[in-house]
């Protein structure tokens, strides 16, 4: 069952130099309990469809123009504001910002941030120590440490691990159906980062919670998600199952990101093949005809030019690419290709049923899910394929 339904959504904004077409015909569904990775560069238009979601897109300069957001079978965007502000903002739908320091009030310790949005998204009535118990709970459950001692300490003063374990406990501490995580790690360091994208796990499966993860990081998506979607200049122009997008990704902008997402290897990372995207990023106010991904693909054909790709489904699998683009064909990596030849020395595939070595004996993670599945790696065949 879809929590969330977003239908046909255009939205765009106006500006001294014209009109930017932000988001164009966009349609997403997420569904209870599921990761939604929402991907793409920066101006693709993740955050306008968060904030669009939230009822908080600034109008103007912001105009949705058309479009349905369907949250448990209600529109979003034909919910009055005093209905959307007491109802669902905030307490069915709850937000996880990009930079908590920024979010959280710097005048007020964070015990009484944490009080204010308990009082504010859950019933009346309830006594002062019963609030502050379950203020400690939450804080409990994301990791911090000695949460009694920390509600008196202002934002400032807590590392910025901390901080955005805060706002995490902020957002789930009124029990939503809904979180939108709006680049929730981007702005910490690769260890901490870690910690908190296991909590957000952690936590979501602990309350069946539904989240749609927007982020520029397909490795940080690859971690979290169930389904990813990447966007390109206001469209989703791919959207997969994660393994079946890490594994065959169909359209040349996912395999060219794909291939940007650095290995830890370097023997891996010297012979993979490093899609370089040339040209400049067109306007979104005076876009290209036909696929607007023609001016910097290395595929791109006549055909491209000429008449806009159709967003469709593929039979058997939940996989939307464009299809005018994903039928020109693929350039399998090199590293892949040897992989895949020493599998077959062995008469085996590198495909998804393969079986699984819980311990092997040297790991690897390339750019590609044919050895990744359930959190294993698969014994490497790099050394043997050389």
């Amino acid at each position: 069952m879809a929590v969330l339904e977003i239908n046909d959504l255009v939205v765009d904004f106006e500006t001294d130099q014209g009109i930017v077409q932000a988001i164009d015909h966009l349609t997403l569904s997420v569904r209870e309990g599921e990761i939604v990775g929402l991907v793409g560069e920066s101006g693709c238009g993740k955050t306008t469809v968060a904030r669009c979601i939230l009822g908080v897109a600034p109008q103007p300069p912001a105009r949705i123009r058309a479009g349905k957001i369907l949250f448990q079978g209600q529109d979003l965007l034909r919910v009055s504001e005093a209905d959307l502000t007491t109802r669902i903002r905030g307490k069915a739908i709850t937000f996880i910002p990009q930079d908590p320091l920024a979010a959280l009030n710097p005048l007020f310790p964070v015990g009484v941030q944490l009080r204010d949005m308990l009082k504010w998204g859950m019933r009346r009535g309830r006594r002062a120590r019963e609030i502050r118990a379950h203020i400690i709970s939450i804080l409990q459950q994301v990791q911090i440490p000695s949460p009694a001692e920390q509600l008196r300490k202002y934002p400032h003063e807590f590392s910025g691990g901390q901080r955005q374990r805060i706002a995490v406990a902020r957002a789930l501490s009124i029990n939503p159906e809904f979180v939108i995580a709006d680049e929730p790690v981007s702005a910490l360091d690769v260890s901490i980062r870690a910690q908190v994208l296991n909590l957000l796990q952690r936590l979501q499966q602990q309350f069946n919670l539904t989240y749609l993860f927007v982020s520029h990081d397909l490795s940080v998506v690859r971690h979290v998600a169930d389904r990813i979607a990447v966007m390109y200049l206001g469209k989703i122009v791919e959207l997969a199952d994660r393994d079946e997008l890490y594994a065959a990704p169909k359209h040349p902008y996912t395999k060219a990101l794909l291939s940007a997402v650095p290995i830890p290897d370097p023997q891996i990372e010297k012979h993979r093949h490093r899609i370089i995207l040339t040209g400049d990023l067109p306007s979104p106010i005076n876009l290209p005809t036909g696929c607007r991904f023609h001016t910097r693909c290395p595929m791109a054909q006549d055909i491209c030019r000429e008449v806009e790709p159709a967003f469709e489904a593929k039979e058997g699998q939940e996989l939307g690419v464009q299809a005018t683009t994903a039928a020109i064909g693929s350039k399998l990596d090199p590293v892949l290709q040897l992989l895949d030849n020493a599998a077959r020395m062995d008469g085996k595939s590198f495909g998804p049923d393969r079986q699984i070595y819980p311990l092997p004996m040297r790991l690897v993670e390339i750019n590609d899910c044919r050895h990744w599945k359930k959190g294993h790696l698969r014994p490497s065949k790099y050394d043997r394929a050389l």
